[in-house]
C-alpha cells in the first residue's frame, strides 16, 4: 500500500503545532518506593514535547520544518526555544506568552526496563486563544503534524489544512472532550498503544482499532512499543514487528516514530517500509537517555535495518 499524497509546493516540508517541554530525566536503579532515597545513575535536561521533538528529529534528517507553539517567559521557555533553534527548526511563529511558565516534566526512568514515569505541569496560559493562530503559518508546509493536547487549536489547524488540501498527521495519547471531533478531520491518525482502549472502552486492541475506524475517514495506526505497530488496511489488521533491543529509556520513542512515519510519507514509501523504518528509528532512540539525545541519524537507521536483514526504505518500491 502506498499513500500517494498530493504534496503541494510549500515553504516548509512539515509544520508542527503542539507541545514543547523541558524534560528533567533521571535514571534510577529501580522505581523508588514511598519514603525512600535513591542515588541517580544518570541525569539529563533536554528539550521535549511530542510535536517539538518530532520536528527536531525531522530537521536532523534534512527535512525543512517549522514549529508553532507557545513558550513561557521563564528560563525554561528560553531553554526550549534554544533547543529548537539550534536544531534548525523554524521558530518564527512561536509565541512567548507573558507571565507564564513553560511546560516541564520530571521523568523517572527505571534502569531495569527502560520504561519511564512522567510527572508534568502545563500552565493554562500556554493554550491558544481564539484569533492567536494564523492560517497562512499553519498551512505553510506540505504536511501538518498535530497532537491532541491543545485540542481546540488542533481542531482549528486541522480544518484549515483540509480547506487547503494539506495532509494531516496526528499523535494521540489521551482522550479530550473534542477528540472525537478532531479525529474526523485528520487524514493519518497514529496513536499510542493505550489510546484505542481509552477512546472506545474496548480492551481488545484489534477490536478497538476497528471500532475507531468506523468513525473516521482516514488512515489509522497504533504504536505498540517494543512489539512494533499495527495498522488497519482495507479492514484488515497489519502488524509490523518491532526490534529487540536493551532499552535505556523509552522517553520520546513515540515522537521519533511519528517523525519516521512523516519522513516515509515525504519519500512516498510503501506502508510496510514506513512502519519498519519508524520502528527502527524509535528503537534506536531508546538506546540513550531522554527524548532527543538518542535520536538516530538516517544512516544509523539504514545500517540497523540492514543488520536486521530488512529492506532498505526505497528499495523494491
Amino acid at each position: 500500500m502506498r499513500f500517494n499524497l498530493h504534496l503541494r509546493d510549500k515553504p516548509f516540508d512539515v509544520v508542527g503545532m503542539g507541545l514543547n517541554s523541558v524534560d528533567f530525566i533521571g535514571l534510577v536503579p529501580e522505581f523508588p518506593t514511598i519514603n525512600s532515597k535513591m542515588k541517580l545513575l544518570q541525569f539529563s535536561k533536554q528539550g521535549g514535547g511530542q510535536v517539538a521533538t518530532a520536528m527536531v528529529t525531522l530537521s536532523r534528517w534534512g527535512v525543512k520544518t517549522k514549529y508553532i507553539g507557545k513558550l513561557g517567559t521563564d528560563e525554561l521557555g528560553q531553554f526550549s526555544l534554544h533547543s529548537l533553534q539550534e536544531e534548525g527548526v523554524d521558530v518564527s511563529s512561536v509565541t512567548i506568552e507573558p507571565n507564564t511558565t513553560n511546560q516541564f516534566a520530571m521523568i523517572l526512568v527505571d534502569g531495569t526496563s527502560g520504561e519511564r514515569t512522567i510527572l508534568w505541569d502545563r500552565d493554562e496560559g500556554l493554550m491558544y486563544r481564539e484569533g492567536e493562530l494564523h492560517k497562512e503559518e499553519v498551512c505553510s508546509g506540505k504536511i501538518l503534524h498535530l497532537d491532541g493536547h491543545d485540542i481546540r487549536a488542533a481542531l482549528q489547524c486541522a480544518r484549515w489544512a483540509k480547506e487547503e488540501g494539506i495532509p494531516t498527521v496526528v499523535d494521540l495519547d489521551k482522550v479530550e472532550p473534542l477528540t472525537e471531533e478532531l479525529i474526523k478531520e485528520i487524514d493519518l491518525i497514529v496513536t499510542s498503544s493505550r489510546f484505542p482502549a481509552l477512546f472506545t472502552g474496548i480492551s481488545d486492541r484489534e477490536k478497538a482499532l476497528k471500532e475507531i475506524q468506523k468513525q473516521i475517514p482516514g488512515f489509522l495506526c497504533a504504536t505498540l512499543g517494543h512489539e512494533g505497530a499495527m495498522a488497519l488496511v482495507d479492514g484488515e489488521i497489519l502488524y509490523v514487528e518491532g526490534f529487540k533491543i536493551k532499552a535505556v529509556d523509552t522517553t520520546g520513542a513515540g515522537d521519533v516514530f511519528h517523525a519516521g512515519f512523516i519522513y516515509g510519507l515525504l519519500q512516498n514509501w510503501k506502508l510496510q517500509e514506513i512502519l519498519r523504518f519508524s520502528n527502527a528509528a524509535a528503537a534506536l532512540k531508546c538506546l540513550d537517555l531522554g527524548g532527543r539525545k538518542g535520536i538516530p541519524i538516517i544512516e544509523e537507521v539504514e545500517k540497523f535495518l540492514r543488520k536486521n536483514e530488512s529492506l532498505l526504505p526505497g528499495r523494491n518500491s
